[in-house]
């Protein structure tokens, strides 16, 4: 299920061939699969595969593909017992059906999808809002992302010959999972839908005067269409495939706006959900492996993740029937470990109406309310959905690879979250500090700090203690312990302050240094009436040695109003 829009449509996955974890491009089949006949995943040890193939074809089954570096097989079979003998097998560790419906007949000889006629390239590009609003826009003018960085578009498919992605697109490395086979022939990539194209639009639209503009226009883009067609669903197998690809073929990140189908949660109590799980998690463990960043959109049910208890739309390739779910329950992938997470925001910085949360479920937040973007045959449109948001991400990730090269996927994780500009609570659900909530996670992602930083993962620092300040009282501090960080701090040290107060003019603001050299941020101020001080200083601290206690001390001079030291951040 892809999560492109508030109506929830439909899209795909991907499997593919491997040798020893590698994927080579598949032949298609001769013969149309027989009726009654369903995908498995045989799991087991990595490396070990071997005899659990042999079962398959001796149990009523067929091997489509393996991946013996993670212990996974994709087998068909249309044997109803089948997976009921697998499970007796030695050296099996799960098996599970991964649909309640028929391999497609496509399956046998996938189409191409036919190029799309272009429309006349646009001859304007304006900016739009939801870049101004991560800060994309002036991202642009100290970076546009290094073209050795490749996002994989994991999606419905990619229009290459689209004005505003021709240029950007990796067909070499680009292909199709669907149906369960690697397909790289020419063109097996090309959107089903129209969701993927929007997608990269997002990521990387060209900076060349006409259309849109992605968040890292300088980046490759490259496709691996995982949607089927005409059911237009994301199978566990094709998000194995695909996470197994984008290792193989050394992508730095990939865009995940999709839910793997049939079940909107998988549950460990359920042993086809539990292989599902199981096969999951170890592709996206590979891609990491391998260097990878998976970024997810968090799905559009306006659901608390971290509260489950129904699922009222499962299986959605069959007859859907009400069941309980617990916390145990994941959705795929957005909820595996080391895939970043992505909630949808308004312009207006509030949840969308749409975008799931959860406490310790969302990592950060982009704007996915009306996106522009790119469209199969040369055209633009508008898309609302965590679709949409998640793009806005992987680009942010995209321009972190590009600005710090040899980053790791958990070091690009970490700067993600640590550059995010913290959003405040917007409704009576959201619960949490404005530095870190259910709805936003630590905030909203920052492109232009992707690339005005620089720095690596341990050189960020941050308090989120909150810390009164007394209405026309003493001064207070709240510290923060540097380490670490060779020699002294730069001359623009960065410091990101977020205090809470009903008169923001009552505030005077001071860096402490740890030998106690104090640096004025901000004064008071009799004409400023506004709540509260969200802002970024840069300091000229280089005669300080970075190593020890730096505090933020603020003074509120004057009566009558209240407030707090919410949270503040230094970044070296």
């Amino acid at each position: 299920m892809f999560l492109g829009s508030r109506s929830r449509l439909r899209t795909a996955v991907i499997a593919a061939a491997v040798g020893a974890g590698v994927l080579t491009a598949a032949t298609p089949a001769a013969a149309a699969p027989a009726a009654g006949t369903r995908a498995y995943l045989v799991i087991t040890a990595p490396g070990a595969t071997a005899g659990a193939a042999t079962a398959v074809s001796s149990n009523g089954g067929t091997v489509w593909t393996s991946y013996d570096a993670i212990g996974v097989i994709v087998a068909h079979s249309g044997a109803a017992d089948f997976a009921t003998k697998m499970r007796t097998i030695s050296g099996v560790q799960k098996v599970g059906a991964t649909r309640t419906s028929d391999i497609p007949a496509e399956a046998a000889n996938p189409p191409i999808p036919a190029a799309k006629s272009q429309a006349a390239p646009s001859t304007t590009e304006p900016v739009r809002s939801d870049m101004t609003q991560i800060g994309a826009d002036k991202a642009w003018a100290k970076n546009l992302g290094s073209s050795s960085v490749t996002v994989g578009v994991l999606d419905t498919g990619v229009d290459d010959l689209h004005d505003d992605l021709k240029g950007n697109f990796d067909a070499a490395n680009s292909g199709s999972c669907a149906y369960g086979k690697l397909d790289t022939r020419a063109g097996s990539w090309r959107d089903t839908d129209t969701h993927g194209t929007h997608v990269a639009g997002t990521i990387a639209a060209a900076k060349n005067g006409r259309g849109v503009i992605g968040v890292a226009p300088g980046v490759k883009i490259a496709s691996v269409r995982i949607a089927e067609k005409p059911s237009g669903l994301f199978f566990p197998e094709n998000t194995i495939c695909a996470m197994v690809f984008s290792g193989d073929r050394g992508f730095e990140v990939t865009n995940n706006s999709y839910y793997t189908d049939p079940w909107l949660f998988n549950c460990p109590d359920n042993a086809d959900q539990d292989a599902i799980l199981e096969g999951v998690k170890r592709a996206v463990a590979y891609a990491e492996g391998k260097g990878v960043l998976s970024v997810a959109a968090a799905g559009n049910e306006n659901y608390n993740l971290a509260s489950k208890s129904r699922d009222t739309t499962s299986p959605n390739d069959s007859t859907p029937a009400t069941r309980t779910v617990t916390n145990a329950c994941l959705s795929v992938p957005t909820e595996v470990s080391g895939v970043v997470s992505v909630a949808s925001i308004t312009s207006g910085n509030a949840k969308s109406s749409f975008s799931n949360f959860g406490t310790d479920k969302i990592h950060v937040a982009a704007p996915g309310d009306s996106v522009y973007s790119t469209v199969p045959g040369g055209g633009y449109g508008s898309k609302s959905g965590t679709s949409m948001a998640s793009p806005h991400v992987a680009g942010v990730a995209a321009l972190l690879k590009s600005t710090n090269p040899t980053a790791t996927p958990a070091q690009l994780r970490t700067l993600l979250v640590t550059q995010a500009d913290d959003l405040s609570c917007t409704d009576s659900r959201c619960s949490g500090t404005t530095a870190k909530n259910n709805f936003f996670g630590e905030g909203r992602a920052d492109a232009y700090a992707a690339v005005d930083t620089g720095t690596p993962p341990g050189n960020s620092f941050e308090n989120t203690a909150d810390v009164a300040i007394p209405d026309a009282g003493a001064a207070v501090t709240s510290p923060i312990t540097v380490s670490g960080v060779t020699g002294n701090a730069p001359a623009t040290l960065k410091v990101d302050v977020n205090i809470v107060h009903t008169y923001r003019g009552d505030l005077v603001i001071d860096l402490i240094a740890p030998d106690g050299t104090a640096y004025r941020l901000k004064a008071s101020s009799s004409n400023d009436s506004a709540d509260n001080v969200v802002a970024t200083y840069t300091v000229n601290a280089s005669s300080e040695v970075a190593n020890g206690t730096w505090k933020l001390q603020v003074k509120d001079v004057a009566a009558q109003d209240t407030g707090y030291i919410n949270s503040w951040k230094l970044t070296f």
